[in-house]
């Protein structure tokens, strides 16, 4: 296997690693209040740390990997990531349980900015290869739930975060005796990807630059509001039927599972459709579905659910694709530290706000609403991406 597809396998790897240390401890709060030990927004609420670290050092964490070394940040992602993750199974209080989670919400903070800025400098399809990437993110989404509702169930909530957390550290390990020395990607991405960028500098387009804003904000409560709560979306639906919290978990890491495969599709989309067209249809199809769910019935759930998750995860490809194309190579992983740093700052209030949307006796039908009025701001926010596809745009025409 020659050095850059080992280097892309890590950088899949990290990408699912970022997402499924994020999403343990929503579903440990599940476990604890079915076993009586408070309730469900209270419990939540201690995530609150790791999400603001999750956004707060995404922009040091890219102009360290602009400036210092990507391959190194990455190193250290994989590191401190697991070690942050063994250290929070020794938590004893909400403080300490909160102490934890922003460390691990530090160390996955770095992979957005800087193995997003790598994959998308692989040498192949832009557009594909984050959508393979953005799979690999959304496995680690889906593995969440199953895998710390099991490990929960059969070793205690401890074991959720120490276990995969020395995997993590394993890896690290493998990274640095196996990726090779990292070669400046920056000089020659002109030569290597298929398709150059739009705008050769480094101030992104105003309308660019508008449309990621809004998106970041509105479209990343929506990501950070649905990944978190719908294992608790399933566990209402199938409560009293039998099924027990390990079958609510593992439907919401099938939900998961089978939606991150759209961004094989629009991964593939956005090297050939219009991005405009692409994020009118995601965005717009998300605000029927969730006025739905406020319907309830077990099944129906599911359905509905799968369907959000599918548009949810399909417009990540298509927004990383965008700052691919408009922004230039030695500005990159700040472009995108900026980017999730309002996306991933937004999913701090996330926590919050699900536990405000949450009510016991009727579910989440406020929250639903809001998600749908952010679903409406991010289509009318797609009327300022270029009309053409990026193919004929990059021939001088972006309009």
């Amino acid at each position: 296997m020659s050095g850059n597809r080992i280097r892309l396998l890590f950088l899949n790897l990290g990408h699912a690693y970022a997402h499924y240390f994020m999403l343990i401890h929503p579903t440990v709060a599940v476990v604890l209040e079915r076993r009586g030990q408070g309730e469900y927004g209270e419990l939540l609420l201690p995530a609150t740390a790791g999400f603001v670290a999750f956004a707060v050092f995404t922009l040091p964490a890219g102009w360290l990997g602009d400036r210092w070394s990507r391959n190194g940040m990455m190193a250290l992602m994989f590191l401190g990531l697991g070690v942050a993750s063994m250290l929070t199974s020794v938590a004893s209080g909400p403080y300490q349980m909160a102490a934890g989670l922003f460390l691990v919400g530090a160390f996955a903070a770095i992979y957005h900015p800087v193995g997003i800025a790598m994959v998308a400098e692989s040498g192949a399809g832009v557009g594909q290869a984050l959508g393979v990437n953005g799979v690999w993110g959304n496995m680690g989404v889906a593995a969440a739930p199953l895998l710390t509702g099991a490990l929960t169930g059969v070793f205690g909530w401890q074991a959720a975060f120490l276990m995969p957390g020395a995997l993590c550290l394993a890896s690290g390990i493998a990274y640095l005796a196996l990726v090779p020395a990292e070669r400046d990607t920056r000089e020659s991405t002109a030569e290597t990807a298929d398709t150059p960028p739009v705008q050769a500098s480094t101030a992104l387009p105003g309308r660019i630059l508008a449309y990621l804003v809004i998106t970041a904000l509105m479209g990343g409560l929506v990501f950070a509001a649905t990944t978190i709560v719908l294992p608790k979306i399933m566990e209402e639906a199938f409560r009293g039927g039998g099924n027990g919290l390990i079958s609510a978990t593992g439907l919401a890491s099938l939900i998961f599972a089978g939606a991150s495969m759209a961004q094989l599709v629009t991964g593939r989309a956005v090297d050939r459709v219009s991005p405009r067209q692409l994020m009118l249809l995601l965005a717009l199809v998300q605000v029927p579905l969730l006025l739905l769910l406020t319907q309830g019935g077990q099944w129906w759930v599911v359905l509905l659910s799968l369907g959000l998750m599918i548009t949810v995860f399909g417009v990540i490809p298509v927004q990383d694709a965008i700052v691919a194309r408009h922004a230039v190579s030695g500005w990159r992983a700040r472009v995108y530290a900026v980017k999730y740093v309002l996306s991933l700052g937004v999913g701090a209030l996330a926590v919050p706000i699900v536990a405000w949307g949450y009510d016991p006796a009727s579910g989440f039908g406020r929250l639903y609403l809001l998600l749908a009025a952010c679903a409406v701001g991010v289509a009318v926010a797609a009327l300022l991406l270029p009309a053409r596809r990026y193919r004929q745009a990059a021939l001088g025409d972006n309009t």
